[in-house]
């Protein structure tokens, strides 16, 4: 089992700034990627970047350049970087820790979820 904490959200105005935590603990070497997800009311949860265990990262189009993932793997946490915020970015985000496949499938169910952290983007 790996238990995810995210941190970090809150209130802030377009064109601001705000850095998301996610503190990772348990059975973290099960694991070799993570990411973080966010779903918008009304809206499906949507993927907004990923990390991998050897540092590749994934970034949806909507956030590339605005976004940044990273890692501390001696802290056992992952953060987004979040710059030039627009009210469309208001969302619950959510950190995901998975086993991938290959092709990009979960591998024996290890596939897990914090309890999300809310971002709203005000104008």
């Amino acid at each position: 089992q790996v238990r995810l904490v995210e941190s970090g959200g809150g209130l802030v105005q377009a064109g601001g700034s705000l850095r998301l935590s996610c503190a990772a603990s348990g059975s973290i070497f099960s694991i070799n990627v993570m990411g973080w997800y966010r779903q918008a009311p009304g809206k499906q949860r949507e993927l907004v970047a990923t990390i991998n265990s050897g540092g590749s990262t994934n970034y949806a189009d909507a956030v590339k350049g605005r976004f940044t993932i990273s890692r501390d793997k001696a802290k056992n946490t992952m953060y987004l970087q979040m710059n030039s915020l627009k009210p469309e970015d208001t969302a619950v985000y959510y950190c995901n820790a998975a086993l991938m496949g290959p092709a990009g499938q979960v591998l024996y169910g290890r596939d897990y979820w914090g309890k999300g952290t809310l971002v709203t983007v005000s104008l």
